[in-house]
């Protein structure tokens, strides 16, 4: 069986890693030749990204029961079918209950669940039935996010149908971006991190460090790039604590190298990660990047090489190793070139687009 038509399903409205890798995979696969469409939805900016790239879109609203829509699922079916699509890649576990049950409806051959993140699958009666009698295949953005889906049931679906496919960015774009050095303070030692202010992006710690660096009279700044519903919360946290001067909200990043090149270390505080896109940008702007020592961070980050792997929450360590680096700055600078050398080896899109697209032939069922 060829491939005939290849379809991304992502109905989230954010951007996120997962809804990067669907743009630059369904973006590059059209680019090669392939015939692809794309489920998403209209007010997503995955939508706004690929509307006038030549793919053909399909806007859809999915929600946790959408599955339990006939109509919904024989819509999705109908759409599936009329554009023999051989392939299906899905995204969250809500687009996998509605599209794989109209995949499974409309006899395709390949339905494959795309993971992004190192959190277990719930072992419910619905998840076994879909892994069992839907699903052919799954990607997963790191071994840790492979180890976590059978986690719960080691049964769930077989080991060897699971591929492992790292994330990666395309360097020679990244690099030719402009930017522009600004003027930083003599001694000042600038720490960064770009993320959702959510929950799992865990910023508050950033609070606890800065109150641990001031104790320590280390002249150092913190700027944290992003939005998020815990942006109000974070910014009076650090009013109540009287570090305004230290922990700056830059919000919305738009241009993430022109934040990282003015950055000296990259911190990311996360509970857990799928796979730290933001990590590897770092890296490829050869900056040390330091992280709690769980999920794929081990994956990315080899530690007192690139960087350091911190034992989980444990604040006073991430001080200890910033104020290394800031009275160290051979070492910062070789941190961060070997960093880069490892974004080069491992994690560029070229190699990424390479191994999905060989995954993709190689999965015809």
């Amino acid at each position: 069986m060829s491939v005939k038509t290849i379809c991304f399903f992502n109905s989230t409205k954010s951007w996120g890693g997962g809804e990067k890798w669907h743009h630059d995979m369904a973006l590059e696969m059209h680019k090669q030749g392939y015939n692809v469409i794309v489920f998403t939805n209209k007010n997503s900016e995955l939508f706004k990204k690929l509307e006038n790239c030549g793919i053909k879109i399909f806007p859809l609203k999915v929600s946790n029961l959408s599955f339990t829509n006939p109509f919904k699922i024989s819509k999705t079916s109908k759409i599936l079918k009329e554009n023999s699509v051989s392939h299906i890649i899905i995204n969250l576990s809500a687009d996998l209950k509605i599209a794989g049950i109209a995949s499974k409806k409309a006899k395709i051959k390949n339905i494959i669940y795309r993971r992004g993140s190192a959190i277990p699958v719930k072992n419910s009666f619905l998840n076994r039935y879909i892994f069992g009698k839907i699903v052919t295949n799954i990607i997963a953005n790191t071994e840790a996010t492979k180890k976590t889906i059978n986690q719960n049931n080691s049964n769930l679906f077989p080991e060897e149908k699971i591929k492992v496919i790292y994330n990666g960015i395309s360097l020679t774009e990244f690099d030719n971006q402009k930017f522009r050095l600004e003027e930083k303070k003599s001694g000042q030692i600038i720490i960064g991190n770009i993320g959702r202010l959510v929950k799992q992006k865990a910023q508050h710690y950033f609070i606890d460090l800065a109150k641990d660096l001031k104790s320590r009279n280390i002249d150092f700044k913190i700027l944290i790039g992003g939005e998020g519903k815990l942006e109000e919360d974070l910014k009076n946290q650090c009013k109540r604590e009287y570090l305004e001067n230290e922990i700056i909200f830059t919000g919305f990043v738009k241009d993430t190298k022109q934040f990282l090149v003015n950055i000296d270390i990259f911190l990311l505080t996360s509970l857990w990660e799928g796979f730290g896109y933001v990590l590897v940008e770092a890296m490829a702007c050869a900056k040390p990047t330091i992280a709690f020592n769980l999920s794929s961070n081990p994956e990315i980050i080899d530690d007192n090489k690139t960087g350091y792997l911190i034992e989980f929450a444990n604040i006073q360590e991430i001080s200890e190793k910033i104020i290394f680096l800031k009275e160290n700055p051979a070492i910062l600078k070789e941190f961060g070139e070997k960093g880069r050398q490892k974004a080069l080896q491992m994690f560029t899109f070229e190699q990424s687009f390479k191994n999905f697209e060989k995954f993709i032939i190689n999965s015809q069922q």
